[in-house]
């Protein structure tokens, strides 16, 4: 059995925690240098030429069951768009910012859930992702006054992220999850390559003229996101979901100390406050959900 390790899920879930910051900085000290279009397109060829390989030593193959190619485009598209936005976002706003912003997103897909999926979701529940949305939008508003609409941006990528979620979440039970990124790399470094011929003068043009420093950073960016999702994925089979889910928050102060350390941006206190908020309504959230799943697995079952 390979649920009964939670510390090692804890462990990898933590690492996933400080390498998808991290990752985020490298981006945004490339995002002065390499093209949009052209940063996002290493990224996931730096995954598809690090996964496929062991997909093909573990003779897994490449062919996909029936009706799940459809959707594995749905969700690469969704991937590149999300990495898309938090690339473009991160070029204006300061990196703890753009995380808490971007944090919205377990309440969006609460509201999806609901709205559009059926779900119920009590009055509680909903005056909570009232309470995450205030919090979201304190930190919005400094950033608004200095930089703009781009502020908004990392709003698009919490609703692009919750969508990819609800799709992986179709496709994982399906696909292993080595072969199912191995399969997005793909898809994605295809994908990027046709728009970026043929709309070079919007996402930038198809040149790999980098200088060792650049090349060094790419490529770290590459591996880095390609071994925090693994990570977050493999956590998932070693501790159960509602112990890993309000670790992901440790995400924000880790990338507050990242962009401290790199780029000497701190939240002001409007924004400090706003991700309080938001931190906290999200955990709210996070521990009912677990005390009602708790509830239901223990209720008498009807006779």
């Amino acid at each position: 059995m390979t649920s009964d390790r939670p510390f090692l899920g804890v462990m990898l879930m933590l690492a996933f925690c400080v390498l998808a910051p991290l990752g985020d900085s490298i981006a945004k000290l490339l995002g002065g240098v390499v093209a949009l279009g052209v940063l996002v397109f290493v990224r996931f060829g730096v995954q598809a030429a690090i996964l496929l390989p062991i997909v093909a030593l573990r003779g897994q193959g490449f062919r996909l069951p029936a009706g799940i190619l459809l959707w594995t485009l749905v969700r690469t598209v969704l991937h590149i768009l999300g990495i898309g936005l938090m690339f473009s976002a991160l070029r204006y706003l300061p990196l703890a910012d753009a995380l808490a912003i971007a944090f919205v997103m377990p309440f969006i897909m609460l509201l999806l859930g609901h709205f559009a999926m059926g779900e119920h979701v009590g009055l509680q529940r909903m005056a909570a992702c009232a309470v995450g949305f205030v919090g979201t939008l304190l930190v919005i508003q400094p950033n608004f006054v200095e930089v703009g609409y781009p502020a908004l941006l990392p709003l698009g990528v919490a609703v692009v992220f919750a969508l990819f979620m609800l799709t992986t979440r179709k496709v994982a039970r399906a696909l292993d999850p080595i072969k199912l990124q191995a399969i997005s790399g793909i898809q994605a470094t295809v994908i990027l390559a046709a728009v970026l011929v043929i709309l070079p003068t919007t996402f930038g043009e198809l040149s790999l003229q980098f200088d060792a420093t650049t090349w060094g950073l790419l490529a770290a960016l590459g591996l880095i996101g390609t071994f925090a999702h693994l990570f977050m994925t493999w956590s998932l089979r070693f501790a159960p979901a509602s112990t890993l889910a309000p670790m992901q928050y440790l995400e924000i102060p880790f990338g507050t100390a990242i962009g401290w350390l790199i780029f000497s941006d701190l939240p002001n206190g409007l924004a400090a406050i706003g991700i309080c908020i938001t931190v906290g309504a999200g955990l709210y959230i996070i521990l009912r959900e677990r005390r009602l799943a708790s509830q239901s697995a223990n209720a008498p079952a009807a006779v």
